[in-house]
């Protein structure tokens, strides 16, 4: 059995996505501890969508907001039209859980019908990095 990937992205509030190259069909803890711009939110969640994120889980500041703007960009990326459910964009948003419960959650429970997701991008937007500890406790999970 392969062993899942995990790959770490730090974000600050104003700053872009950068292109997210060697990743599809994969799963996105976005763990959101800082306030972002609307705007920023939008092109982020059509970033997301347009690489191949498959499972969105969104934790943290304005999280239910995260989950509507990536299921808005999945709509407009498929012209709001019935597709297979290989094209479909798995949203959950954790308002009121710890972390560390997403995380399990992301591993454990988080799947999509049509593909197994084998890579996970955490995507931290905050003021500070903390790949280490962030990395670690999904790890953990």
């Amino acid at each position: 059995m392969q062993k899942p990937v995990i790959r770490y992205l730090h974000l600050t509030p104003d700053s872009d996505l950068p292109a997210l190259e060697g990743l599809s069909q994969f799963k996105a803890v976005l763990v959101v501890e800082a306030d972002v711009a609307e705007m920023t939110m939008w092109e982020t969640s059509r970033a997301l969508v347009a690489a191949g994120c498959a499972y969105a889980l969104a934790w943290g500041k304005e999280c239910e907001q995260w989950h509507d703007a990536i299921d808005d960009a999945y709509l407009e990326a498929t012209n709001y039209e019935d597709v297979p459910e290989e094209q479909h964009v798995v949203t959950t948003w954790h308002e009121d859980e710890e972390l560390s419960e997403v995380f399990w959650f992301a591993q454990h429970r988080a799947v999509h019908p049509a593909h197994e997701l084998r890579e996970t991008l955490i995507l931290h937007i905050a003021d500070t990095p903390r790949r280490e500890e962030l990395e670690a406790e999904y790890r953990d999970a």
